[in-house]
């Protein structure tokens, strides 16, 4: 079976960023449905039920998309799908792991930021250096994938252009 191609960090990068945008609306929703639906008055009245729901609302999102097609929609836009490290689709709960070891983006950078007691601009630096890192560990993996990847098994793939897709990009 061919080794479908890996995507390069850059276009991984600039679809998390465009993620992140599209994110913005869905949790924007999700965040006033919690606090109308609990009536809530001032922005730290359950702050952490609020936190968990949000976490759950992207946990589902992406487990969602990840598990009916292997894409989310800046996925598609960047040719980008989630599959199983052997091929094949992600299933719902693997979806969900993923997702859960995909914040390991963050934690160990907060966690660090925490217990150094970080105030100001170091609480944007230190988990900032850790994303860093994390991703800089996809140089040290043969396929150029990244750890949480590896650990939960799956792996993203560059889908090719379309036939379509290519005569438009050869007339611009």
């Amino acid at each position: 079976m061919e080794n479908p191609a890996t995507p390069s960090l850059r276009v991984r990068l600039a679809c998390m960023l465009y993620e992140a945008m599209l994110l913005f609306g869905v949790l924007f929703i999700a965040g006033w449905l919690f606090s109308t639906m609990t009536q809530q008055r001032h922005a730290l009245y359950l702050r952490g039920a609020m936190e968990i729901w949000l976490f759950v609302v992207l946990a589902v999102y992406f487990a969602w998309f990840w598990s009916h097609g292997g894409q989310t929609l800046a996925m598609k836009t960047w040719r980008i799908r989630l599959e199983r490290a052997a091929g094949g689709p992600v299933g719902f709960w693997h979806a969900v792991l993923r997702y859960a070891l995909a914040w390991m983006w963050f934690l160990p950078g907060l966690l660090a930021a925490w217990l150094v007691g970080a105030k100001g601009w170091m609480l944007v630096l230190i988990p900032g250096a850790s994303a860093a890192i994390w991703a800089m560990l996809a140089f040290l993996d043969p396929q150029r994938q990244f750890l949480h990847d590896r650990i939960a098994g799956t792996r993203l793939v560059r889908l090719p252009l379309t036939l379509g897709k290519r005569k438009r990009a050869k007339a611009a």
